[in-house]
């Protein structure tokens, strides 16, 4: 392996984050806000570690996949400590443990927060806050291969080494074409729910804020309320349409957009993404009613809205869940769990797993039934071999797991039960708000500081998809 050349494409990824704390700063300064010098540091000082690799290492005519594997997380891990640079720079409650988990929660999309006044914050910090959602959305390298389709197979190795193999399923194209399908469709969205949230009446600021933290399906808002600040039916329905749009796999919507919808609900998975939304909002309306709501049309609103927000891991809130009464919260924990699709921005465990593990349990039954018998699961016509089973069970196993291991860790530290597994859960499936003392309309400030260290690893290990944390971290091991 090739240390140069890791630095090499990492000072690439740097080089992207100094553009945005660029524009963060140059915002900055139009407001006159005290975030200009913080913000102006860290993208010089991003910009010089990102641009030193780029002059003195030559670029490869290819890596190896060892090499893109390391790219991509020490990509990851470098953009959550640069991020954290302006928190740190700008002070006040950024000790060095908020910071960091600011940042990661960012670039991961998670959305947790530790910051209990988020209004009082300089205009430039919350953009750019909000830009670290936008930045990890799709993952730092897809953007990177986007706007340099000259790196061949290079690029198709980082490509491949982002992206889930469930992610890949439903893409058909050259990895150079996926990327682009994969740009066009994220800023497309995200443009496009910008100027529909400006039609509801909001300024560009948050109008482009809430966009970056919609499509990201992260859920970080300048306001303190959330999206419960503007009071506006409009503005939730144009969030709520793009988050259960942000939740589908982005090929498909490509698709979609190019005329065949048709194959969108053809998908198995996106007809059990909906469906299972609708039943989970039909529930929680039934059981906020006359609870926290006395008429049907405001719990349907806000039933709706909350299960979409945590059914998509994004995580923005119009009422404080923490009311709910215990059915509500089961529905929405299990939703915290699944999550959306594969292929789409969300964290989660993700629907696809879901479907596998039911297909694969459906043929167990069967064997035990007809033990002679040949019994293929298919998956919209594609059969779902022995191996994508046992991985999507695997996987399923080791993600619950590392929850209660980290609410293990929460308890211990004194977190009661409740925040200790919401939290962990919400940190895991990068959803953001839990339920306890980190629901909708609280924070994460009241987590003793190890106990935020520790789901800063369940965040990052939700969003690299548990196995490319673990690879990392024992890479010496590799053969």
């Amino acid at each position: 392996m090739r240390p140069a050349i890791i630095l090499r494409y990492s000072g690439l990824i740097l080089v992207f984050d100094a553009l945005f704390l660029a524009i963060s700063s140059i915002i900055s300064a139009f407001y006159s806000d005290s975030a200009l010098l913080p913000l102006l540091y860290s993208a010089v000082i991003s910009a010089l570690f990102g641009v030193f690799p780029l002059i003195f290492v030559p670029a490869p005519k290819d890596i190896s996949n060892k090499e893109g594997f390391f790219v991509v997380i020490c990509s990851w891990l470098l953009s959550c400590l640069v991020g954290s640079l302006p928190y740190v720079l700008w002070g006040r409650d950024f000790t060095l443990t908020n910071a960091w988990f600011e940042s990661v929660s960012g670039f991961t999309t998670t959305g947790s927060s530790i910051i209990k006044n988020i209004e009082v914050l300089p205009l430039g910090l919350l953009f750019w806050r909000s830009a670290t959602h936008w930045i990890g959305g799709i993952g730092i390298i897809i953007f990177a291969l986007s706007v340099l389709p000259a790196m061949g197979r290079t690029g198709m190795v980082l490509y491949r080494t982002e992206m889930s193999s469930l992610a890949m399923e439903n893409f058909r194209r050259s990895t150079r074409e996926t990327v682009k399908i994969l740009a066009i469709v994220y800023t497309g969205l995200t443009v496009c729910e910008a100027i529909g949230l400006l039609a509801c009446g909001m300024n560009w600021y948050d109008a482009v804020t809430h966009s970056f933290a919609t499509i990201a399906t992260g859920g970080f808002s300048p306001k303190n309320a959330s999206i419960a600040h503007y009071q506006s039916i409009s503005v939730e329905m144009v969030i709520l349409v793009f988050m259960v749009l942000s939740g589908l796999h982005f090929g498909l919507l490509f698709g979609a957009v190019r005329g065949n919808v048709a194959g969108l609900w053809r998908s198995s998975i996106v007809r059990y993404y909906l469906l299972a939304l609708a039943i989970g909002v039909i529930i929680v309306t039934f059981s906020v009613h006359g609870h926290s709501f006395p008429s049907w049309n405001e719990a349907l609103r806000f039933a709706a809205f909350q299960v979409v927000s945590l059914g998509t891991s994004t995580g923005f809130a119009t009422t404080d869940t923490a009311l709910w009464p215990p059915l509500a919260k089961l529905v929405m924990i299990f939703f915290t769990l699944q999550c959306a699709c594969a292929g789409s921005t969300s964290g989660g465990i993700k629907f696809d797993r879901i479907v596998i593990f039911w297909k694969g349990l459906l043929r167990m039954i069967n064997k035990m039934r007809h033990p002679h018998a040949v019994i293929a699961p298919k998956i919209d016509g594609v059969v779902v071999h022995d191996d994508a089973l046992e991985a999507g069970v695997l996987y399923i196993t080791l993600y619950l797991g590392i929850v209660f291991v980290s609410s293990l860790i929460l308890t211990a530290l004194g977190v009661d039960i409740l925040t200790a597994f919401s939290g962990s859960a919400a940190t895991m499936g990068n959803v953001g708000p839990g339920f306890g003392m980190v629901s909708s309309m609280s924070n994460f400030s009241q987590i003793p500081d190890i106990g935020k260290w520790v789901l800063t690893v369940t965040m990052l290990l939700g969003r690299l998809e548990i196995f490319g944390l673990i690879l990392f971290v024992t890479a010496r091991s590799w053969r």
